[in-house]
């Protein structure tokens, strides 16, 4: 299986490329739209503001490419969050539009990022998710998160000071992640092997 990492200068690339070949994956780590559309799949990471990682997207001409692929796609911490509609943070800006909702920050809460580990809890299995373990603790590092997203795009949340914040959403071929499964330890890894098993039965 070959997975294609979506490199636009923003991205834990490092951790997830080394993550996936400890699961025996084939990885390209690349900006090219011709290398990518002949993967397997695609994952999109990120880390830094929602703002410079869409404005990087669009000057590499990979914004059209990731809204139109039917291949299945990973989005990992900010790389889930520009697959939603807009974002506050910074400056309003839009997002990639595959999800509906916003990403805003978070409100009247004692810690600002929410960092560390937080329980998953499942509001529904994606059909690539065959079971799960008891242990579903992930690593969490964000300040902004996905609100007014459609009920049944939630697969999965963590609750952080009565927030209920999205970690698994779910739509056609798109999955984003908001938590770093790369750094979440068995459970973590548990949910990319899930997810790219469920790669091989597309």
């Amino acid at each position: 299986m070959r997975i294609g990492i979506i490199d636009y200068g923003m991205g834990n690339l490092f951790s997830v490329e080394q993550a996936l070949k400890r699961l025996g994956v084939d990885v390209t780590v690349t900006a090219d739209r011709a290398q990518l559309d002949a993967m397997d799949a695609l994952i999109l990471p990120g880390v830094g503001a929602f703002p410079d990682a869409m404005k990087r997207l669009h000057d590499a001409g990979l914004t059209s490419f990731i809204e139109s692929t039917k291949k299945p796609l990973l989005g990992i911490c900010l790389g889930m969050q520009l697959l939603f509609e807009e974002s506050d943070e910074v400056a309003y800006t839009k997002g990639l539009g595959i999800f509906s909702g916003r990403i805003t920050k978070f409100q009247k809460i004692p810690r600002i990022p929410h960092m560390g580990w937080n329980d998953l809890q499942f509001a529904q299995m994606p059909n690539w998710l065959t079971s799960l373990q008891e242990e579903r603790f992930v690593y969490f590092v964000h300040s902004f998160y996905a609100s007014e997203l459609k009920r049944e795009e939630l697969v999965a949340f963590a609750d952080y000071y009565d927030v209920q914040v999205p970690g698994i959403v779910a739509k056609n071929n798109f999955t984003g992640m908001q938590f770093h499964p790369e750094k979440s330890g068995q459970f973590g890894l548990f949910l990319l092997q899930q997810w790219l098993e469920g790669v091989k039965q597309c």
